[in-house]
Order: structure tokens, then sequence, then C-alpha cells
């Protein structure tokens, strides 16, 4: 019986071995890489970049010849003379584009590309934002569940402590009523909690196109990191996604406005016709001609010109709102780094000063609660106000983890 009970017991360790090694642990770092090489979203971006190339190549393309058969000066009526029989006609025509205007449109056509690619790492950004946030939820969900399995734990000793009394009349029933509901409220919290941690882990799933019951835990240790830095608008704009995406808009309407530019040069067509007389003693003949469009035309300028025009305005436009971005970003990202220092020293605060003091009058009553020197009331008020703080201190956490998000996200916005 007892190599039976050893060997179920063998068994049992071997399974949970296994059920945590089955059990994947993921750091921040690694989820990030994954929403960088899985979410579907960011693919659709990579898509479209190469669309662009194909176009690019396709612009640089010439249109198909024109092949066309008929007659040429076939009378109406019957000639006199055969001579003036007409003849039957074969023309080929072929245009030929100007190969700076494609060259210049192609290039137009690929910086298109160059923009999705901005706006990818824009949309990467607020993925990334949106991970970081999910996990440290994740953080604080589970620092609070071990709080709580603490708190658990203290409740039941209370408990057991008022069953071991009322049989002495040492304790009132409605204790041990009022220890079993505070343990139950606990555990409500415990299921909350579950839930939440549930669904952290099921939106980052689907961040990394992972199948949504995808199981994994997380490093409770990772957290993130705050330094005050001065930000000048240098040093934002080599970081900020919207105004590289910006720069690259500006860039690629400076290639517009090059191409339309380019409008001014000829485009080029080659004819070429042959006639088979109808009357035997006529020569065959035939007709070359080469042709070449006037763009400068009064005409035909005035359309490319106002467009260029309009362009180089709008370049402008697009200068100042990206100075007033950075000028506002600026203010903005001073503003939130107080906000976060104002929070550290409040948070520190609270786990320095108040929760050490709440921590040693609880432990003092509950000595003396041992002892049968206090009523339960007054040690599950103690507890109340040590796990109020306790929870306190980890929401402040967790929006003092999300405030440092945000921080994060402006700088790459």
């Amino acid at each position: 019986m007892k190599q039976i009970i050893n060997l179920g017991i063998w068994i049992l360790s071997i399974q949970n071995i296994a059920s945590a090694q089955d059990t994947t642990m993921m750091s921040l770092q690694a989820i990030l890489e994954r929403i960088d090489s899985n979410n579907i979203l960011l693919k659709s971006y990579d898509l479209k970049a190469r669309s662009y190339q194909f176009s690019a190549e396709a612009s640089t393309a010439w249109m198909a010849p024109m092949v066309g058969a008929g007659t040429f000066m076939y009378p109406y009526s019957k000639p006199m003379d055969d001579r003036d029989k007409g003849s039957f006609m074969i023309k080929l025509e072929q245009e030929i584009p100007n190969p700076h205007k494609q060259k210049a449109k192609k290039s137009f056509i690929q910086s298109k590309g160059e923009i999705d690619l901005a706006e990818r790492v824009i949309t990467l950004n607020d993925l990334k934002a949106m991970g970081k946030k999910l996990y440290y939820n994740w953080v604080v969900a589970e620092k609070k569940r071990g709080i709580l399995e603490k708190n658990e734990r203290i409740l039941e000793t209370m408990k057991k402590i008022e069953e071991v009394r009322y049989p002495y009349n040492q304790s009132l029933l409605g204790n041990i009523f009022r220890a079993e509901a505070q343990i139950e409220q606990n555990r409500n919290m415990l299921i909350m909690l579950e839930g939440e941690i549930n669904k952290s882990r099921a939106i980052l799933n689907s961040l990394m196109n992972e199948r949504g019951d995808f199981v994994f835990t997380i490093d409770t240790t990772s957290l993130p990191e705050f330094k005050t830095n001065l930000h000048d608008t240098a040093f934002l704009s080599s970081l900020r996604g919207d105004i590289k995406k910006m720069d690259v808009s500006i860039q690629s309407m400076a290639l517009n406005i090059q191409s339309m530019k380019l409008e001014r040069k000829p485009d080029f067509r080659v004819s070429y016709d042959h006639m088979t007389p109808r009357a035997s003693m006529m020569p065959n003949a035939f007709s070359i001609m080469a042709m070449v469009s006037i763009p400068i035309a009064p005409w035909a300028s005035k359309m490319y010109r106002n467009d260029i025009k309009a362009m180089e305005l709008t370049i402008d436009a697009m200068q100042n709102e990206r100075s007033a971005m950075l000028q506002e970003t600026q203010g903005m990202l001073y503003g939130m780094q107080y906000e976060i220092i104002s929070m550290q020293a409040r948070i520190n605060a609270m786990e320095v000063k108040i929760l050490p003091a709440l921590q040693k009058a609880f432990d003092v009553n509950y000595l003396s609660y041992q002892e049968n020197k206090l009523p339960l009331t007054t040690l599950i008020g103690d507890w109340e106000a040590l796990s109020m703080m306790q929870v306190n201190i980890a929401d402040e956490k967790a929006k003092l983890y999300q405030m440092i998000v945000d921080y994060e996200r402006e700088i790459y916005k």
C-alpha cells in the first residue's frame, strides 16, 4: 500500500512538472516582438508598400502599339482612271513616352510606399502601448492576488481562533460569521482578478495573432522605468513616428512637384502607313511620320503650373503644421513628466510612511487578539485599513504604469 501511495504521488508530481513546462513564460520584450512580426494589421501596411513597388515599375511601361487596316483615298463612285481607284492601307503607330517623365513618376509612386511604412510605425507604436498597458495591468493583478491570498490566510486563522474560543464563551457566534463573510468577499475579489488576468491574456493573444486559448504567464518583475529627459524639438523629430510620416509625405509631394515640372517636356509618337494600290500599274507607297507634343502651349501649361503652385503651398502648410506639432508635444511631455514625478512621490509616501504604520498597528493588535485582549471587530477594522492601503498602492502603481506608457507612446507617436 505504501508503494502504491508513493507511486501515485510520483505520477502527480510528474504531471505537475509537465503542465508547468507546457506553460510558456513570456517577457514584455518577447510579446512586443511578436506583435511586430505577427500582427495582421501591421502586415497590411507591408503589403500596401510592396504594391506601390509594382505600381512604380508599371509606370515605366510604354503604351501598346496600335495596328490598323483600311482604305486610303477610296472613291465613292466609279473612277475614270485606274490611278483614282485608291489603295488598301495598313497603319502602325507607337507612342514613345519621355524617359525623364517616367523616371520622375516612378520615384513619386515609390515614395507612397514609404508613407505606408511610416504609417506602420505609428500603428506599431499604438499597438505596443496597448500591449504594455495590458501587460502591466496583468502585473498589478498578480500583485493584488498575492495580497488577497495572504489576506485569506490571515482571515482563515482568525476564523479558526474564533471557532476554538466560541465553545468556551470567549467569542461571539457573530464573529465567526463576520470572518466567514470577509473570507468570501476576499475570494470574490480573487475571482474578479482572475477575470482581469484572463482578459489581458486574451487581448495580448489577439495582438500577437495567437489562438485565443493560448496560455502563457508573464514575468511579474518586469516594470516600466521612467527617466526625465530634456526634449528639444530636434530630438523629438528624430523619434516621433507622425513627424517622420509628415517628413516622408513632404518628400513625396516634392517628388510629385518634380514630376509635374517635367510635364513641360514633350512626348513623342511615330506612325508608319503602307498603301497597296488597287490598280496593278500603280506602285506600293508608304508614309512615316514622327510627332512631338508641345506642352508649353499656354492652354496646356496652365494645368501643371497651377498644380505645382498648389502643391508648393501645401508643403508650406505642412511645414508649419510640423513645427506646431513639435512645439505642442514638447509642452505636453514636460507636463506629463511633472505628473509622473508627483505620482511617484505619492506612492513613495504611501509605501514608506503610511503602509508601515498600518502594518505595525495590525501586528500589535494581532498579538493582543491572540492573547484574547482585543475583540475581533477591532482587529478586522485594522485589517481592512491595511488591506485597503495595500490595494490602493497597487491601484496607484497601475495608474503610474499607464502614465509611463502614455508618456513613452507620446515620445514615439
